[in-house]
C-alpha cells in the first residue's frame, strides 16, 4: 500500500513539474504590431515561415492602421512595431518608448479609381488630380484610421490645397477601417481611393477599379521597424525583437522580401541598411 502511495505521489509531482516546465521555459514567440498592409498584402505570410525556419522564433502579428499599431505599443503590448509613417515613428522613438528606428523597405501609394474615370485624373500628377476629384465632387474612399496610409492620404490634400475637413461631404466617405475593406467600399462605390501598391496588387475584388494615377514622386512610402523599448515595458522580448529586426534587415530578410511577387511583380523593395535613424 505505501508502494502505490509513493508511486502515486510521485506521479502526481511529474505531473506538477511536466504542467510548470512550459511556463519555466522562455516562449519563443514575438507581437509585432503593424500595419495592415504588411498584412492584407500577404507579405507576412510569405516572410514569417521563412524566419521561424532559420530562427524557431514565432511572430504574432496584430495588423492595424499604423496610429493603432503605434498605440498598441505605446501600451507595452508589443515587442516591434513594422509601420510606415515616418514622421509618426520618429516621434514614438524621441517620447521614449521605442529603442532606435530602421528602414527597412518600400513600395509606393497610387490612387485607384473607376475605369470610367469620372473626374478625369487619368495620367495626372497627384494634386492635380485630387483637386479634381474635390471640385467634382467625385466618390472618395478614405480609410479615416489614422493609419499610415491615412495620414499620407491627409498630407496630399493639404499638398493639393484643399482643407478636407471644411469642404468634404457626401462625396467624401470615411470608413475607420483597413486598406481592404477601403478597396470593397471604393469597388462598390465606384469611387477613387489612396492605396499602397501591395494591397493593390494583391487585392482582388477590383470590379471597375484600376489606378489612375501613380509614378509621383510625393507617392513614395517607406516602411520602419521599431524594437519597443524594454527600459520602460520590461515584459518586452529584446532579445527575440531584435533577431527578428535583425534578420529583416539582414541580405537573407532583404532577399526574402524583394522574392514576395504576385503575378510576377514585386510588391516591396528592401532598402535597410545596418543603422537606425
Amino acid at each position: 500500500m505505501a508502494c502505490r502511495l509513493t508511486s502515486l505521489a510521485s506521479a502526481l509531482v511529474f505531473g506538477i513539474l511536466a504542467g510548470l516546465a512550459p511556463a519555466g521555459a522562455q516562449d519563443r514567440s514575438i507581437v509585432v504590431a503593424s500595419t495592415t498592409s504588411t498584412q492584407d498584402s500577404g507579405l507576412f505570410g510569405h516572410l514569417l515561415p521563412l524566419f521561424k525556419a532559420r530562427t524557431g522564433i514565432e511572430v504574432k502579428v496584430i495588423a492595424q492602421g499604423t496610429g493603432q499599431a503605434l498605440d498598441t505599443a505605446r501600451r507595452g503590448d508589443a515587442d516591434v512595431v513594422f509601420v510606415h509613417a515616418k514622421a509618426q515613428e520618429e516621434k514614438f522613438v524621441a517620447d521614449g518608448f521605442g529603442v532606435k528606428r530602421f528602414d527597412v523597405m518600400y513600395n509606393d501609394f497610387v490612387l485607384i479609381g473607376p475605369k470610367s474615370d469620372p473626374a478625369g485624373v487619368r495620367g495626372k500628377d497627384i494634386e492635380t488630380a485630387l483637386k479634381a476629384i474635390q471640385a467634382k465632387a467625385a466618390p472618395f474612399v478614405s480609410r479615416g484610421d489614422k493609419s499610415g496610409t491615412h495620414s499620407a492620404e491627409l498630407a496630399l490634400w493639404k499638398l493639393a490645397g484643399v482643407d478636407i475637413a471644411a469642404t468634404k461631404g457626401p462625396w467624401y466617405r470615411e470608413i475607420g477601417q483597413g486598406m481592404g475593406p477601403a478597396l470593397n467600399t471604393a469597388a462598390a462605390m465606384n469611387g477613387y481611393v489612396l492605396a499602397d501598391r501591395g494591397t493593390w496588387i494583391s487585392f482582388k475584388n477590383r470590379g471597375e477599379l484600376e489606378i489612375a494615377v501613380e509614378g509621383d514622386n510625393r507617392l513614395f512610402n517607406q516602411y520602419g521597424l521599431i524594437l519597443v523599448n524594454p527600459a520602460k515595458f520590461p515584459s518586452v522580448k529584446k532579445e527575440l525583437g531584435q533577431t527578428f529586426i535583425d534578420w529583416l534587415v539582414s541580405t537573407e530578410g532583404r532577399a526574402a522580401i524583394a522574392g514576395y511577387k504576385i503575378a510576377g511583380q514585386q510588391l516591396f523593395f528592401p532598402n535597410a541598411e545596418k543603422k537606425g535613424s
